[in-house]
């Protein structure tokens, strides 16, 4: 029974947190997109770094309303305190897990289990950050040069050659 119990609060906290992920995302998407329209010409270092800064935050604010949501419960059935909770859902979510506060016997499996979560919505958060960045270079060098091909053609183009110790070819000097 007790397998059971710690099984649906595990399931219950996994899909709330994804729903939170894919909604913060879907909102950050929307929010973003004016600033990726095709009628915006360069956007520049200064936009884009300014831009960065601010999906970094709202991706840092995501996570932590992520890690409220396992403190919630932790504090309901777990700890006696909110720092305690915090503390030890930051510390699992995070996999740093320092083992000075435990879960009683009862719950002992939550904390791996959102460990396996913070390192998922993680990922999925530098993936998209890794995607804008990946997209605004490629918007510079296609404004900056003109062209109208993505970043993986340009270097196959002669301009975009390999350095002196290759040849146009491909092969070593």
């Amino acid at each position: 029974m007790i397998f059971v119990r710690e099984t649906s609060a595990a399931v219950v906290l996994v899909t709330l947190t994804l729903s939170l992920q894919c909604a913060g995302l879907a909102a950050l998407i929307g929010w973003a997109r004016p600033s990726f329209a095709p009628d915006v010409h360069r956007i520049g270092p200064l936009r884009s770094a300014m831009l960065m800064v601010r999906l970094m935050t709202a991706f840092i604010v995501l996570h932590v309303f992520e890690i409220l949501l396992w403190a919630g419960f932790y504090r309901w059935l777990c700890f006696p305190s909110w720092e305690s909770a915090f503390y030890f859902s930051a510390a699992s979510y995070a996999t740093v897990g320092y083992g000075d506060l435990v879960l009683p016997q009862v719950w002992r499996t939550l904390g791996p289990v959102e460990s396996i979560i913070g390192v998922l919505m993680c990922g999925l958060s530098a993936s998209f950050l890794f995607a804008i960045v990946t997209w605004l270079v490629e918007r510079e060098v296609r404004l900056s040069d003109g062209l109208a091909r993505p970043v993986t053609e340009l270097a196959s183009t002669p301009q975009y050659s390999w350095p002196s110790a290759y040849s146009q070819e491909g092969k070593q000097k």
